[in-house]
């Protein structure tokens, strides 16, 4: 299962990173191992939106639900997340990442994390797969 990452690099500056979260075999279909969240925030935003350059409040998992967001980093780089679209938002410092709403409105899910959370067993991703 795929995962977006948005960081704050050594040179202070957002970068993307693709994560591949590993799933095990179970008795109904593959499953990650538990991830520990501290609650939900549900949001709703127009669409046209734009939040200019601006960091995660915190670290957190954004699920969009419905609609089309675009974030882009200090590099021009872009990703674009649909229903269903994971992104891992850990730049809290820096000069963060552009947030546009494409289609809308859009619904998404805000999963805020611990701060001993490590994805660092998730590995990144194959560019092709």
């Amino acid at each position: 299962m795929r995962v977006v990452r948005v960081y704050t690099g050594d040179d202070n500056e957002s970068h993307f990173e693709d994560l591949e979260i590993p799933l095990n075999e179970s008795r109904y279909g593959r499953l990650s191992d538990l991830v520990p969240v501290e609650g939900v925030m549900f949001r709703e935003t127009p669409s046209g939106g734009e939040l200019d350059y601006h960091n995660a409040p915190r670290r957190q998992f954004v699920i969009t639900m419905t609609g089309v967001v675009e974030v882009e980093c200090w590099d021009g780089s872009k990703r674009r997340l649909g229903p269903g679209g994971i992104l891992l938002a850990e730049d809290t410092t820096g000069r963060g990442h552009i947030t546009r709403e494409i289609e809308g409105p859009r619904t998404s899910l805000f999963l805020p994390l611990p701060d001993d959370f490590d994805p660092a067993t998730w590995r990144v991703a194959s560019q092709g797969a």
